[in-house]
């Protein structure tokens, strides 16, 4: 299915990219599961002194209030959040300086602290169970980050691939549903965790076995190899360093590769790099802010009230909140399978002969129109459905959550691997998310609104976050605008004027 520059690669790139997606399904997006895992909180009593006795006004009925409780475990959820989002640019800028391997041993280390502080809870320390999401959430995204460059491996299927680790991503949330299954069946969450915590063992081999010490070129150089022991690697006897050579093969590649299969009868000579300041700057990069922002708030909205809103819908059965809690964390799992489609809409064009004058990043840039639409439209139903307040049609704002995140995190990564230079890839989509906390910062006094104004009901601020979600089909239409523009003003005999266009915006 895959083509690769030689048969000696052939295997390690296969290795490569499997052994990336167990990473990805088992513990790159967990901290996403956390609907199931706050069922387990709650059934242990963590923030239980936040219950209170209160009287119903209808019948004088005296009953347990535990909204303090419920808003306790959504404020865990939204600190990690945010968090993450905000150290998501200086990350970016440490995957871009110092490579794959330093940034991953961050991410390990953040991991392996995460699941340390849960087997310490109880209920005198549980305020660790702050900094533990925290930190499960960032080394989930860290990890994620440094697996979107495999895609670089396979030319033809790059965003596929960048879209399949999305999904598994996404699907790793399913991961706390096992935690959740077991503590039913006994096995407590020390143990769980504990064990957990062990598996940091696996990322640690796979960092320094299977992935690069730098990055992942893309053009992939003909005899690019990577990892401790590389199949058909040669040692030179001299001062040229790994990412000299690295560069040497790139810029050859660029110069004799055939695009897509057909030769273009132009070809930029040399391509000149935008600035990191001039890509952030660009309204191709303002309105995509929009778009991650915008989709990002009611992605996190739902997830930090999800438990929330499925107790109030039960009326506080909490046999009937845990099927419901089950079946969200199985349509998690299957995030996996939605995930690819985006990635195939936009590598449909691929094997087609460019256009005269028409460059690479044009055509797949243009392609991503369609998955851009999508994705909105989806956070736009997902909105609607969420809003309503009828319990069995959250069945169905559980599958448009999931497709709608896959499409999302896919999108995001590829759009940015396509429309800027790569060696900005970790800055600028780091960037984009550590700005987009700003707006995710207005979640705390959100949740304060619901849970003391609104009584626990989310109605009118769920149709104002439906109502935002229509910002989201700015960001496609200024795409297929601009693409079209630049089909406009493209000439054959000057690709390169059409590529500095390009950079422009």
């Amino acid at each position: 299915m895959f083509g690769f520059p030689g048969s000696g690669a052939k295997s390690y790139y296969w290795l490569t990219l499997l052994s990336g997606l167990v990473e990805s399904l088992f513990f790159s997006g967990m901290a996403f599961g956390w609907a199931s895992l706050v069922f387990v909180l709650k059934v242990d009593g963590y923030f239980a002194g936040y219950c209170v006795n209160t009287t119903r006004d209808s019948d004088n009925a005296v009953y347990i209030d535990c909204m303090g409780q419920d808003e306790q475990l959504s404020l865990v959820m939204c600190v990690a959040l945010i968090t993450n989002t905000l150290i998501r640019f200086p990350i970016g800028c440490v995957f871009d300086h110092f490579g794959t391997t330093a940034t991953r041993l961050i991410s390990i280390i953040l991991y392996t602290t995460g699941a340390l502080f849960i087997t310490l809870l109880n209920e005198d320390t549980v305020i660790l169970l702050y900094p533990a999401m925290s930190c499960l959430i960032l080394s989930g995204t860290i990890l994620h980050i440094t697996n979107a460059q495999v895609g670089n491996l396979f030319h033809l299927y790059r965003s596929t691939i960048i879209t399949v680790y999305n999904g598994a991503f996404d699907s790793s949330a399913a991961v706390f549903l096992v935690v959740k299954l077991l503590h039913e069946r006994g096995v407590s969450l020390y143990l769980s965790f504990l064990f957990l915590t062990s598996c940091s063992s696996i990322l640690l081999l796979r960092t320094f076995f299977l992935m690069p010490r730098g990055h992942i070129p893309y053009p992939l150089p003909e005899s690019y190899t990577y990892g401790v022991r590389c199949p058909g690697s040669k040692k030179k006897e001299n001062n040229e360093t790994e990412e000299m050579k690295d560069q040497k093969d790139l810029e050859k590649t660029q110069k004799d590769q055939q695009t897509d299969g057909a030769k273009p009868e132009h070809e930029p000579k040399n391509e000149e790099v935008a600035s990191f300041r001039s890509c952030v700057l660009s309204w191709l990069f303002l309105w995509h802010l929009v778009w991650v922002i915008t989709i990002l708030f009611c992605q996190f909205i739902f997830l930090s009230n999800v438990n929330p809103m499925l107790n109030r819908l039960a009326n506080d059965d909490q046999t009937l909140v845990s099927h419901y809690t089950n079946a969200f964390a199985l349509t998690q799992l299957c995030s996996v399978l939605f995930a690819p489609v985006s990635g195939v809409i936009m590598d449909r064009h691929k094997k087609r002969p460019l256009a005269s004058g028409e460059t690479r990043r044009e055509a797949d840039l243009n392609s991503s129109c369609l998955s851009l639409v999508l994705t909105s439209l989806q956070c736009f139903l997902f909105c609607v459905c969420f809003t309503c307040p009828v319990l069995p049609l959250q069945y169905f704002t559980f599958v448009l959550q999931v497709i709608n995140s896959s499409f999302f995190f896919g999108g995001h990564q590829a759009f940015i691997s396509i429309a800027f230079p790569m060696s900005h890839f970790g800055k600028i989509s780091g960037i984009a998310m550590s700005l987009s906390a700003l707006g995710l910062l207005f979640q705390v006094p959100i949740l304060h609104l619901i849970q003391h104004q609104l009584h626990g009901d989310p109605l009118y601020v769920n149709v104002a976050v439906t109502l935002l979600s229509l910002l989201a089909l700015i960001h496609p239409i200024h795409v297929r605008l601009y693409c079209k523009k630049l089909k406009k003003q493209r000439t054959p005999t000057t690709p390169e004027a059409n590529e500095q266009l390009l950079l422009k915006y």
